[in-house]
């Protein structure tokens, strides 16, 4: 009996332990998910409406992300934490981004023009939160305190300038 009791104790430690235990890095970044804007009501959040305005065309395949806004993950290959696609359409579009908590990010958002899934310099649009300059010589990638921005507990709203060549 106190031999079970024991590896009883013993199997229930170890789950509250695992249970505690933080989950892997890898599983806090490259989460894909649909634009859902019931995660941008009313008492809903954290998340951020995210309006995309100076859209091209109807062409293609809109991409939003969202990163932590450090210098670490900003713009960092596999370091974004949300990503939402959706087919392109001219004039403006708005998206919810839901967050992992409340803290500092940064948006980046990508109009792949021609639905390829390449980065077409020449033909692609592009633009990050708080619409930072952008141009060939830095390559697209401002520092992340030009775009990193705050969001509580509820729903922030930004607006993204689409840029083009």
């Amino acid at each position: 009996m106190k031999r079970t009791l024991v590896a009883t104790t013993g199997l229930a430690a170890l789950a509250l332990t695992a249970l505690a235990a933080p989950a892997p890095a890898e599983a806090q970044y490259r989460q894909k998910i649909s634009n859902n804007p019931a995660k941008c009501a009313v008492g809903a959040g954290p998340a951020v409406r995210v309006t995309v305005t100076d859209i091209r065309e109807s062409t293609g395949t809109m991409r939003v992300q969202s990163y932590r806004g450090t210098k670490e993950d900003w713009l960092e290959k596999g370091k974004w934490i949300y990503r939402m696609e959706a087919p392109a359409k001219a004039g403006s579009m708005t998206f919810c981004m839901p967050l992992p908590r409340p803290g500092t990010y940064a948006i980046a958002v990508r109009h792949d023009v021609n639905g390829n899934g390449d980065t077409d310099i020449f033909a692609d649009g592009g633009a990050m939160s708080n619409n930072p300059s952008i141009n060939i010589w830095n390559l697209g990638k401002p520092s992340y305190k030009k775009t990193r921005f705050d969001v509580g507990p509820g729903v922030e709203s930004i607006s993204i300038r689409m840029r083009y060549r």
